[in-house]
């Protein structure tokens, strides 16, 4: 059994082989020329003002969380769509069905919980 993956590691190892290479020769080669302009905060072509260290309203990363959270369940709607009409036809539609009905309950019960604890309000 362990010699099916032993492609899989071999590519694994290649890649990260490379990637180690790469990186080395990038850190020992490039150059090194710090200056205090280089050093300084860049945003948008606009001088920072005061501290660069300041508080983040944690909303943005919750909505961005739960868009994640959604989109990608629903990615995963779309497979399931393409081969149903296959699955019809070998037998096993009853089964996809409800094992589909199933994963919408979950998708369907995380999004109500996030609706009830204030999630997706905006205040």
């Amino acid at each position: 059994m362990f010699e099916r993956f032993i492609p899989v590691l071999l590519v694994l190892g290649v890649a990260g082989a490379f990637s180690g290479v790469f990186l080395a020769i990038s850190f020992l080669l490039g150059p090194r020329r710090p200056d205090a302009l280089k050093d300084s905060t860049y945003e948008c072509g606009i001088p920072a003002r005061g501290s660069i260290q300041i508080r983040f309203f944690v909303r943005f990363f919750l909505v961005a969380l739960f868009f994640l959270l959604f989109d990608l369940e629903a990615v995963f709607l779309y497979p399931w769509v393409v081969l149903y009409k296959g699955l019809l036809a070998s037998g096993a539609g009853g089964f996809a069905l409800t094992e589909m009905g199933v994963f919408l309950l979950v998708l369907l019960t995380g999004f109500l919980y996030v609706w009830k604890k204030g999630g997706l309000e905006w205040q």
